[in-house]
């Protein structure tokens, strides 16, 4: 895969800058977001996330399941609790 390539759409973050960000010491996918902000766009990493999981395996030389889970930020507004129970707006 060439380094050019965009893996995170919405910080338009490319394979080169995450691998840079592998060689100047991330080992895990926290490590890499903090570095580059890949997974800190609109969609939290869930576009960009396995991809990102992937190179970071590849480059450090481990497998995928060696590697942390990354940790997820809680909702930025206020929600009602139905939402979060039932799934929809009525709460």
């Amino acid at each position: 895969m060439d380094d050019d390539v965009i893996i995170c759409r919405c910080e338009e973050i490319t394979r080169g800058e995450i691998v840079k960000a592998v060689q100047n010491g991330a080992r895990t996918i926290d490590g890499v977001k903090k570095r580059t902000r890949a997974g800190m766009g609109l969609c939290q990493g869930k576009t960009c996330q396995r991809l990102t999981a992937q190179i970071l395996a590849a480059e450090t030389h481990r497998s995928m399941a060696d590697l942390l889970p990354p940790t997820f930020r809680p909702p930025v507004r206020p929600l009602r609790i139905g939402i979060l129970t039932r799934g929809d707006g009525d709460a």
